[in-house]
């Protein structure tokens, strides 16, 4: 299972996310253009001393993102997305989740773009919310989601028992543009 954060905007969400895809080893992608640096005091900040064990992608593009990730699966790319949207779809507690699903988060202010999820009507997942609410903070719409994801998955949540160990990085002052890796597909437009 793997994150994609399709035109991010703000930093603190993404580094929260970063965090989480650190807490449960999932790959976290993101997808261009963004709405801060990867050497955003904030993002830092909001992804702690993780950072060394984010696998992190970036994407310079939606269409380079999706042919990336088409190759990792043998199942269609289509049916492995899953687009979290605060409008339409099913709820992600009534939602099907397999290991190699990608699920998609838009930015805060724009979500997913319509064409993406005209396209792809019953793919959309959603997050229960009362009549009045327009939407559900970013980073937490994340963690609701992939935590049910995973778990509908069948996928083995990380066994703890309450005590921390510090990576053997985290006293390095690692970036989040110290551990990304850029998308092997590019020259797509935009």
């Amino acid at each position: 299972m793997q994150v994609v954060l399709v035109h991010p905007e703000i930093p603190h969400n993404t580094g929260c996310a970063a965090r989480l895809c650190a807490a449960l080893d999932v790959r976290l992608h993101l997808v261009e253009p963004l709405g801060f640096s990867l050497s955003d005091r904030y993002l830092k900040r909001a992804g702690l001393d993780y950072w060394p064990m984010v696998d992190l992608v970036r994407h310079e593009s939606l269409e380079a993102c999706l042919v990336d990730l088409e190759r990792d699966s043998e199942r269609p790319l289509q049916e492995r997305l899953r687009l979290f949207s605060a409008r339409g779809g099913r709820s992600c507690f009534q939602t099907e989740f397999f290991a190699d699903d990608l699920l998609l988060f838009g930015s805060e202010t724009k979500g997913l773009p319509a064409d993406l999820l005209a396209s792809n009507e019953d793919r959309r997942v959603y997050l229960p919310i009362q009549a009045g609410i327009r939407s559900l903070n970013l980073a937490n719409t994340i963690a609701v989601g992939l935590y049910t994801a995973l778990d509908r998955a069948g996928i083995a949540l990380p066994e703890n028992d309450g005590s921390y160990a510090p990576h053997p990085d985290a006293l390095k002052d690692v970036w989040p543009q110290d551990v990304v890796r850029d998308s092997g597909v590019q020259g797509l437009p935009r």
